[in-house]
């Protein structure tokens, strides 16, 4: 497979593998599914043209450049990552430009920290159903949304035990990198 460096995008173009067009249109509908699920628009399309980057980071200069965008656009959008925990700022020695990273556990631990948010629906939905009275139609529909939130509750500890015990597992085994999410 030959590679070579491409000065527009900063991603390396592989003959006879994912071209650099593949990969930014990869990116564009890997960024609408992130907006679909509430990301911010420019915060996807960011952490999109990231997690493409073979080292997993850019400069805001260089994805402005893969995004062709304006620098505020990034700079708002990398705010927002960095905010949510998506994303962390570097710089090399000698350097005086930022390089922003993927942080690879930040599934990870969003899913973790999402305990705190499920409980506050278990909670509110509890509220719901006692005030609404379970044998009424509103009042069940929230007994189950309070039933539901508590499932998750119990079910994402053990998603994410398991989950480290096959990402602990050497890459050729479990398909996928070696890396611990925790």
């Amino acid at each position: 497979m030959t590679e070579r460096a491409d000065d527009e995008t900063g991603m390396t173009e592989r003959t006879g593998g994912v071209r650099t067009a593949d990969a930014l249109r990869f990116l564009e509908r890997f960024a609408v599914i992130m907006s679909d699920s509430g990301y911010p628009r420019m915060a996807a399309r960011v952490l999109a043209a990231l997690l493409i980057a073979d080292d997993g980071r850019r400069t805001a200069g260089e994805l402005a450049d893969v995004l062709q965008v304006g620098p505020s656009a990034v700079s708002g959008a990398v705010k927002y990552l960095m905010r949510v925990g998506m994303v962390t700022r570097e710089r090399d020695p000698g350097e005086r430009r930022d390089h922003y990273r993927v942080d690879q556990a930040a599934w990870y631990r969003a899913a973790a920290s999402s305990d705190e948010v499920f409980r506050r629906f278990e909670e509110g939905a509890r509220d719901g159903a006692e005030v609404l009275g379970t044998d009424t139609p509103a009042g069940a529909r929230m007994d189950e949304t309070r039933r539901f939130f508590a499932f998750l509750r119990s079910e994402v500890p053990q998603l994410l035990h398991k989950w480290n015990e096959l990402n602990a597992q050497p890459a050729e085994r479990s398909g996928g990198s070696a890396r611990s999410g925790s």
